[in-house]
């Protein structure tokens, strides 16, 4: 978090939407994290110790019409509250989705770069960045026993209630991956898909539905990753081996719920 985070709060206080306010929510960092959340929050809140508790934490603290929440390493355009603000009001909409572009060094981080690019066009992936604040305390937030999947159950939830989703094409937040390692990648998977019980005991044959967008996605845009063959084989074994690491998650997750 540390190594990200002034460049992400710094493009948060340099939006160009009034009024602005910003709160950070900490998981009690030992680091420098605090300090510099301290230069640039109106807020600096201690929560955890998922970032789902976080976010609905940051949340209940906000006095806005509407909330939009990013993580530390992401980096955000000057225009990109005032643009999804834009899109939520002449759309009506109750949630507004913004794409991401992952960068970084290394091969891997590359990998991931290509393979995100594909899902750009394909409005089923969109997942809410920025919302009414009523919307999501009405839904009760964010699923405080999922960490990894709480954004496309939020997803899933605003669909069900009926809520009135768009996208923002204007901008695209930068997500510094920094130099990924396939051994990092697929501890995150392992570790996230410990919430895959709850979340496909809350959305039955959600997590196949998921599978088959990717697929459906990574096929369309099959000739630009014939272009690029090096990274594409990576993100073959890339997917194959987060495909296993979830499997370990899942069961791991499956038999914590039963001994709890």
């Amino acid at each position: 978090m540390e190594r990200t985070l002034e460049a992400c709060l710094r493009s948060v206080a340099a939006q160009d939407h009034e009024p602005l306010e910003l709160i950070v929510v900490d998981n009690h960092s030992s680091d420098a994290t605090p300090g510099i959340a301290r230069r640039y929050a109106d807020q600096l809140l201690l929560a955890g110790p998922e970032r789902s508790t976080q976010r609905n934490v940051g949340v209940a603290a906000a006095s806005g019409e509407y909330v939009l929440w990013v993580d530390s390493d992401m980096v955000l355009p000057p225009r990109t509250v005032s643009a999804a603000v834009r899109v939520a009001l002449e759309t009506g909409a109750d949630a507004v989705s913004i794409p991401e572009i992952s960068v970084g060094p290394g091969y891997w981080t590359a990998c991931r770069a290509l393979e995100r690019s594909c899902y750009l066009d394909d409005p089923a992936m969109y997942y809410p960045r920025l919302l009414r604040r009523d919307v999501l305390q009405r839904l009760g937030g964010f699923d405080e026993s999922m960490a990894g999947p709480e954004d496309v159950d939020l997803r899933l939830r605003l669909d069900a209630a009926g809520a009135v989703l768009a996208h923002c094409a204007d901008v695209h937040i930068l997500h510094d991956e920094g130099r990924l390692t396939l051994r990092a990648i697929l501890a995150k998977r392992v570790y996230y898909g410990r919430s895959l019980p709850s979340f496909a005991g809350a959305h039955p044959g959600a997590l196949a539905g998921q599978g088959r967008l990717t697929l459906a996605a990574l096929a369309r845009h099959r000739r630009r990753l014939a272009h690029h063959p090096v990274l594409t084989g990576g993100i073959a074994l890339m997917r194959a081996g987060e495909a296993a690491a979830y499997g370990v998650g899942y069961w791991t997750g499956r038999a914590g719920a039963r001994s709890a």
